[in-house]
């Protein structure tokens, strides 16, 4: 095998790599010896097939795994004795012509196109100095939290005959629908408890009734949505004809034991300890995630160094199809809405750029210290996404151990996680008590 460097551009490195017909055509011989024993077939004794007619038979179809083979070993070869960490899928192409290879009539030449991971340094993580947020919750908070949980549980109660209906009262209601005078299926009900402003009814239903009082009888009149789930009744005008019987006015729940039970706890203590506990745990979420950006920007700053233009390009690939998609649906921020396409891709190449960098940082600083993801944490992993899809959860494990490149995804946040953590635990880090607006309070997108 001959391996000759042909181009080197920056971190790109290009190889003619040539395997001698006479190399292959070994290890053909080799292959066929091998299976003789196991070949059966009709006019031969089983394992008696000679080695010749074999090879007519199925030499062809045997060169052609023996030329993946060896392509797959050689290029190996190559990146090796180069001592290159590659970036990435190298980039195979073939020179020779395939089935004057295969047949055995031309030496296989390919050229090898690899990007190889930067050498540097990273920074020592004992050097660096971190400010850690915190805010320590208080009985305040807790009540907070309780009151916000009770306008979720709100109850209505009967107000006087003569009050009028106003947006987040209910209202008690029959009601009968028609199209052209003809009533229609599942146009009626009785007694049907309506919130005014909740948007559960047709367009336009809700906002006629602001104003109506106990015992009103009118006509409400509204256009099914044309995109209606019920064919026949989209883009129709139909008449309820609607009777209130009562008027019913909001009411946040009562904080009191009753109200714990309704989320299965004993008493109102209980849902306090679980409200304290779930609000200190979503603080010391918000505090590491504060840090970790922290990490994650002085990391940026500490390091400069030449990035593999491809995985930049991937990465950039994948951002800018988000953006797209946001663009498309309407959905992209206020800032961003503002720019134009030109200055969108010029803010997230850099972001891409940012990212490549970072992930080659803690992928050599967790290689330096050693850090191993066990298979009880992938397993844990792979438990918690199965979690998000109720009752597809044996098909989600299945998914995952028949696709490794899944199975790297989900060790890719884990290991960036075990990273940090040892950044954390090696730097100098202090504590600072801070406010909640200061705790929450958003980061700029860099």
């Amino acid at each position: 095998m001959q391996i000759k460097e042909v181009k080197t551009e920056g971190l790109s490195y290009t190889y003619a790599v040539t395997v001698p017909k006479e190399d292959l055509s070994a290890k053909l011989d080799a292959k066929i010896k091998e299976m003789q024993p196991q070949v059966s077939l009709k006019g031969f004794r089983p394992g008696k097939v000679p080695t010749s007619h074999i090879r007519k038979m199925f030499g062809q179809s045997i060169m052609k795994d023996i030329v993946e083979e060896t392509v797959n070993e050689t290029s190996q070869q190559a990146i090796n004795d180069n001592k290159i960490r590659p970036a990435g899928q190298p980039k195979i192409d073939l020179r020779a012509n395939g089935e004057d290879v295969t047949k055995g009539n031309a030496d296989l030449e390919y050229q090898l196109t690899v990007e190889s991971i930067p050498d540097f340094e990273p920074v020592d993580p004992s050097t660096l100095k971190f400010t850690r947020l915190k805010y320590e919750s208080t009985d305040a908070d807790v009540e907070e939290r309780l009151a916000e949980l009770g306008k979720g549980q709100k109850t209505y109660k009967k107000k006087a005959k003569t009050a009028k209906a106003k947006k987040d009262d209910a209202v008690l209601i029959d009601f009968v629908g028609t199209i052209d005078g003809e009533a229609f299926d599942g146009g009626a009900m009785e007694g049907h408890q309506l919130v005014i402003g909740s948007g559960s009814f047709i367009p336009g239903f809700e906002e006629q009734l602001i104003g109506a009082k106990a015992g009103d009888e009118l006509d409400v009149k509204v256009t099914f949505p044309k995109e209606y789930q019920a064919a026949d009744l989209a883009g129709k005008e139909a008449v309820f004809a609607t009777k209130v019987h009562e008027v019913q006015g909001a009411k946040d729940a009562e904080i009191d034991d009753d109200f714990a039970k309704n989320f299965g706890l004993d008493d109102l203590d209980a849902l306090k300890d679980a409200v304290k506990k779930q609000y200190e745990s979503e603080l010391d979420m918000q505090s590491r995630m504060k840090l970790k950006r922290a990490i994650l920007d002085e990391l940026d700053k500490k390091h400069s160094f030449d990035l593999p233009p491809n995985m930049v390009e991937a990465e950039f690939e994948n951002i800018w199809n988000q953006v797209k998609a946001e663009k498309e649906a309407g959905q992209l921020d206020e800032d961003d809405a503002k720019k134009s396409d030109k200055e969108l891709e010029k803010d997230y190449r850099k972001i891409a750029e940012r990212r490549v960098r970072l992930g080659l940082v803690l992928a050599e600083m967790g290689q330096k210290a050693e850090v191993q993801i066990t298979n009880e944490e992938l397993q844990q992993a792979m438990i918690a996404e199965a979690r998000q899809y109720p009752g597809q959860e044996q098909q989600v494990v299945e998914f995952y151990q028949k696709n490794p490149n899944a199975i790297a995804q989900l060790r890719a946040p884990i290991y960036e996680e075990k990273v940090v953590d040892l950044i954390i635990d090696k730097a100098e880090v202090k504590d600072k008590k801070v406010d909640k607006e200061e705790l929450f309070k958003e980061d700029e997108m860099i």
